[in-house]
């Protein structure tokens, strides 16, 4: 069966389409994070920020390939210079400071609830709770790689590092994380 000029043509738009939105949607997610980081509040070496709740979020809603792809375009950008750590830091200095590991455990904080979303899990409280749980399991890999890099960097023991960076912000996380997940399985409807 011939393919004409015109069914090409739709198909090359809708194409055209599919990945205009596919950007927009992780700039979007890149914008919130860098907007989260800024809201910060310092508190010991690593300041309160939204950045959890941000990142969870996209993750849930944008799924696993546009999540992390938000997460990775937001951590290269601030490598490279673009201020969207907290604290409107950015570089190779800030990437390697405190929080430099649990910047690079956004990954698996987006990436957690992303994978929950391929459950055929169909209503609305039970992926509420599924998408909580899947990011506190990426929360508690993101600590683990944020607090390993916390004692490699300032000769620490993972007592010390927990009870500087973890405890004291365990209580606004799993509130972050329970707002995240419950408007990402709200929102993702609009996505489609």
């Amino acid at each position: 069966m011939a393919v004409t000029k015109q069914e090409t043509a739709k198909r090359g738009k809708k194409i055209a389409r599919s990945a205009a939105k596919n950007i927009a949607q992780t700039a979007l997610g890149v914008a919130l994070i860098t907007v989260c980081a800024w809201v910060t509040i310092p508190v010991f070496a690593i300041p309160f920020t939204l950045q959890t709740f941000a990142v969870a979020f996209v993750g849930a809603l944008l799924g696993w390939k546009k999540g992390i792809a938000a997460v990775a375009v937001y951590v290269l950008m601030g490598l490279v210079g673009v201020p969207v750590f907290a604290g409107f830091k950015s570089g190779v200095v800030a990437l390697a400071g405190p929080t430099g590991g649990y910047i690079v455990g956004f990954v698996f904080l987006a990436l957690f609830p992303a994978l929950a979303n391929l459950l055929p899990i169909t209503k609305t409280t039970k992926r509420c709770a599924i998408s909580y749980l899947f990011m506190v399991i990426g929360l508690a890999v993101c600590y683990a790689f944020g607090t390993a890099w916390f004692v490699v960097m300032y000769d620490c023991t993972v007592g010390y590092a927990l009870m500087m960076c973890v405890v004291p912000y365990l209580a606004a996380d799993f509130v972050k994380l329970a707002l995240a997940a419950l408007l990402a399985v709200r929102l993702q409807k609009y996505l489609k």
